[in-house]
């Protein structure tokens, strides 16, 4: 996992990643100073490695000695390209502006001067300089798109009229030679404030759009039939459950994935780490849909089958409840009150599939990281109400008037399966925690409390069946500052 962490452990700011001659090349914010933009390369897209960094801040005077804000990295005509959100001192902040940089082999990157650069906003369709209720400008965040022979860059941008803290859009800027020419807007959802870091692509014959929300700290969609056309949202919008942010997406060969960084514990000012990619796909109806990245399955060695993982233990010893073991089951059940079923995990990380059937109307799921004191990490499974969350509880040393850990780290919805039936796959690698549901992504998060050696099911008032269950385990974590070690050695 990578954070970039150096004397803050939330260093990690908004990215773009660039996949050329096999390595993944990620570049990010530096924050909170904003001061440079970093470089880092990868393999096998988990596993990073900090190398020379790309650009820094003006010198006094120029337009962008302040700050750098959102990037994108892209190449045309045998060059890389970066446009960029730049600040200036004497602005105070107020103003953004977006300007380009180039280089020949993604390490070494000039400014590029004069031709319509940097892009300033004008006034039309949107919030300028002069017109501004809010006190600060948004025209950043700049995404680079191609579509039928015409160039565009899509920008978080604001609508110069409607209510203050719903003018967020998706703004639009079209290259016309040197210049770059305004357009109405992609998208206005009259609902946000911004609409960060958006991106288009298309998938399956559907235009889409992703931004991210401050309000809720998700990462939500929108689809058309057309790429200048009328953008809509489906009755749930969330491409990313909260705590992901600043998605943007690479296209690696066949896989279209989105990558993104996620705030531990909900905060903006807590460790920001770059989670594992998701693939981008999508349903019969044009609903984004998460797929789990390809390169677990590569990555995947021991396989270990449901008969072999031992009988669990209750952890909690509850009288009501029992556990049956048939040859290719396991069945769970407490009458009344909770109940643990606990094994010992077969590495720190893993992958656990298999199919749950649940007989009753009772609370049920997963547990992992779990110790025999049943301070873990539970995973819920609402098949009523189709909701899924994922709790890390426990007891808390800290605070004998609240001797407990009880936090909702993160929910999702789920369709309800009509038979009670479905499938799962839980990974854990690292701190990493990804749970899909009948092949989708559900839960995708950074969580650092518990490191427990079990894992198992629970069950309360209810009776569940575990079947077809295996778990494959995950080669070791790759410390980000290890990569780097090894690195400097073959200097």
């Amino acid at each position: 996992m990578y954070s970039g962490a150096g004397f803050n452990d939330w260093e990690i700011g908004d990215i773009t990643i660039y996949l050329h001659n096999g390595e993944y090349h990620l570049f990010h914010l530096i924050i909170p100073n904003h001061d440079y933009i970093a470089h880092a390369v990868s393999k096998d897209g988990l596993t990073w490695r900090r190398t020379k960094n790309a650009i820094f801040v003006g010198d006094p005077g120029e337009w962008d000695d302040d700050m750098l804000w959102t990037m994108h990295v892209f190449s045309s005509d045998k060059k890389f390209l970066m446009y960029y959100t730049g600040l200036q001192r004497v602005d105070k902040g107020i103003n953004s502006r977006i300007g380009l940089a180039e280089s020949d082999d993604l390490l070494h990157w000039n400014k590029v001067k004069g031709a319509g650069l940097p892009i300033a906003i004008k006034r039309g369709f949107y919030e300028c300089l002069d017109d501004n209720p809010r006190g600060w400008l948004s025209f950043r965040d700049p995404f680079y798109f191609e579509h039928e022979g015409n160039a565009y860059i899509l920008f978080c941008g604001r609508k110069n009229f409607g209510p203050l803290s719903r003018r967020g859009c998706v703004g639009l800027l079209k290259l016309e030679g040197d210049s770059y020419v305004l357009q109405e807007s992609l998208i206005y959802p009259m609902v946000y404030d911004d609409v960060e870091c958006p991106c288009a692509f298309e998938l399956n014959g559907r235009f889409y759009i992703i931004g991210s929300i401050r309000e809720d700290e998700k990462v939500r969609y929108w689809v058309s039939d057309r790429f200048i056309g009328e953008y809509k949202s489906f009755h749930s919008d969330v491409l990313l459950p909260q705590g992901n942010y600043a998605a943007r997406i690479l296209q690696d060969g066949k896989h279209l994935l989105i990558y993104n960084f996620f705030f531990t514990h909900g905060a903006i000012d807590s460790l920001r780490v770059l989670p594992p990619p998701k693939e981008l796909s999508t349903d019969t109806q044009g609903r984004l849909v998460l797929k789990s990245f390809y390169r677990w399955e590569q990555m995947a060695k021991d396989k270990i089958v449901q008969p072999d993982f031992g009988t669990p233990v209750m952890l909690l010893k509850n009288t009501t409840a029992s556990f049956e073991k048939k040859e290719d089951q396991w069945i769970c059940s407490s009458q009344s009150g909770y109940e643990i079923f606990y094994f010992d995990q077969p590495s720190d990380n893993f992958i656990w599939e298999g199919r749950i059937r649940n007989t009753g109307l009772g609370k049920f799921g997963l547990v992992a990281h779990i110790d025999q004191e049943s301070n873990g990490y539970f995973i819920s499974f609402d098949l009523i109400e189709g909701l899924i969350q994922l709790r890390s509880w426990g007891y808390n040393p800290a605070n004998n008037r609240q001797n407990f850990i009880f936090s909702n780290v993160q929910s999702n919805v789920c369709i309800v399966p009509p038979t009670g039936t479905f499938q799962f796959k839980l990974i854990c690698y690292g701190n990493y925690i990804e749970l899909s549901v009948d092949g989708e992504v559900k839960l995708t998060l950074m969580d650092y409390t518990w490191s427990g050696p079990g894992m198992g099911l629970y069950t309360a008032s209810s009776t569940i069946i575990l079947e077809q269950s295996m778990i494959r385990t995950l080669p070791h974590v790759v410390n980000e500052y290890a990569s780097q070690e090894v690195a400097q050695k073959n200097m």
